[in-house]
């Protein structure tokens, strides 16, 4: 089975014409003639460069994030804007600094440089620099930072930014050549091993960003929602071992979630690892432990290296030897990964995975790699918040059953009040779908109890309206419709369908 044409990689093509960046002076930067913008790359792939990062970074670098700036893989462009922004001295540089300099600092300085890409990703940009989503999925490493908005309005304007960006564009043009044919390569051989189907890819987009503002040889991943990020700074070489590991996991979680209930009756194997050089997270998620295995064998079998198993298995990734087993299998039928994937997790054998773990020696710490820092950014999760996310892909698969089992399971776990509310909303919705009016009017009732946010606050009144206006009860419905449009930061979508249907209560 062939990758499918539909996913149309060969937009990610870029027409562009050779540009020069003079590295003499910094005034060569303004003296540059704008690039024409690319075209866009398909919806579900998309190679480029961010605006927004090459924002927040050079706001940063003017306030004093010297990380690598002498190292010889620095683009000469991060320099020359450095000294250009120094020569025009905008008056809101002091504060700047002061802020880069008291708020938000991390640990290392890699951790630094990931809170300020999370907030180039979480804002909108020009002319405001708004969030782009409710409070409740902002990464708290970019909230942390909300105080950066107002000083990154003032430099904006004082530097002229966009018109900055406009000029440096071609420099990052002639960067994004050689990421193009590495990247189609990487994603048409792991489409075809995995033999993706088109639908898989509705509504998910895998992005990679260059920045060259940024200490060099770093790989930053993040993954809010449906979109999956990486982000790559100045490099000899395009750095395809990282971009291809996140790729694998914007292919192969949202599996591992499909069968999360399968992988849970399995999540014994957990008290096995705890001794591992593991990250918590995989200590106490069995499907994010799953995933990682699952991509580890991969990569191990597409590089014909049977030491990556063995060395995945000392890290704590202890189903990578099963996995690594199954896939001969895999290879050998037509069937995609998406759905033999539910064969192989319902055969792991607790008994003889348990024996196989017991005899393994970890390793007494994690490896580092050395050609590239990894820094995966992810949003924060309880544990109600992880079930809820599997929930979640159970109700869009259809599967309420399985769905309204984990919202259940959700209100049983730690998490906030937000998120309880969101699993009682959830269970509305589905007793509304399996024709239960009564059930959904308290479900969603228990949501709005439940301290929810403006989103879940929203539409649970839009649904109480709805049940309303068929049980023959306008005024009240005519009410929830009220209520829904009061709600301050309700989901556009909700306000809409308040708006629409409220003009035909009767």
């Amino acid at each position: 089975m062939k990758p499918s044409k539909s996913l149309q990689y060969g937009r990610l093509l870029r027409h562009t014409r050779p540009a020069c960046f003079p590295a003499a002076t910094a005034l060569c930067l303004l003296g540059m003639v704008a690039a024409p913008q690319f075209a866009r790359a398909a919806d579900n792939l998309v190679l480029d460069a961010n605006e927004n990062l090459f924002y927040v970074l050079a706001a940063i670098n003017a306030a004093g994030y010297d990380e690598g700036i002498r190292l010889p893989d620095n683009n000469p462009i991060r320099q020359q804007l450095r000294d250009y922004i120094q020569q025009v001295n905008p008056a809101v540089l002091p504060e700047l600094k002061r802020f880069f300099l008291t708020n938000g600092r991390r640990r290392t300085p890699g951790q630094d440089l990931a809170q300020y890409v999370s907030y180039a990703l979480s804002v909108t940009g020009q002319p405001d620099f708004g969030w782009r989503a409710r409070d409740v999925e902002i990464p708290p490493d970019a909230k942390a930072l909300e105080g950066l908005t107002p000083l990154l309005i003032d430099f904006s304007r004082q530097v002229n930014l966009p018109a900055l960006w406009r000029k440096a564009r071609p420099v990052y043009e002639k960067e994004l050549e050689k990421y193009h044919a590495p990247l189609v390569s990487m994603t048409n051989k792991i489409d075809g091993y995995l033999r993706v189907a088109t639908a898989g890819y509705l509504g998910r987009r895998f992005q990679v960003y260059i920045d060259l503002l940024a200490n060099p040889k770093q790989v930053q991943t993040r993954n809010y929602g449906d979109d999956a990020f990486v982000i790559v700074t100045p490099s000899a070489d395009p750095p395809m071992y990282d971009i291809r590991h996140a790729y694998l996991h914007f292919e192969i979680d949202p599996i591992m979630i499909k069968y999360g209930i399968d992988l849970q009756q399995k999540r014994s194997l957990l008290d096995l690892v705890q001794l591992a050089p593991l990250d918590d997270n995989y200590k106490n998620d069995f499907v994010l432990l799953a995933s990682e295995s699952m991509i580890k064998a991969i990569e191990a079998r597409l590089d014909k290296n049977k030491n990556a198993v063995d060395m995945a298995m000392r890290q704590g990734y202890v189903l990578t030897q099963y996995f690594f087993e199954q896939l001969p299998g895999f290879e050998q039928q037509q069937q995609g990964m998406r759905f033999y994937a539910e064969d192989v997790v319902r055969a792991i054998d607790l008994k003889h995975e348990s024996t196989r773990i017991s005899a393994i020696k970890f390793d007494a710490g994690q490896l580092q790699r050395k050609a590239n820092q990894v820094v995966v950014g992810v949003t924060e999760r309880s544990p109600s918040g992880r079930t809820l996310d599997e929930a979640e892909a159970q109700y869009a698969a259809k599967n309420l059953d399985k769905a309204r089992e984990l919202y259940l399971k959700a209100l049983e776990q730690k998490g906030s009040e937000e998120e309880h509310a969101q699993a009682w909303f959830g269970m509305g919705r589905i007793a509304a779908l399996q024709s239960q009016p009564d059930a959904a009017v308290k479900l969603f009732e228990k949501a709005l109890g439940a301290s929810p946010d403006a989103f879940t606050k929203g539409w649970s009144y839009v649904y109480l309206a709805r049940l309303a206006k068929a049980a023959s009860e306008p005024a009240k419905a005519s009410e929830y419709y009220k209520q829904a449009l009061a709600v301050p930061g309700a989901s556009e979508k909700a306000l809409e369908a308040a708006r629409k249907e409220s003009q035909s209560v009767r």
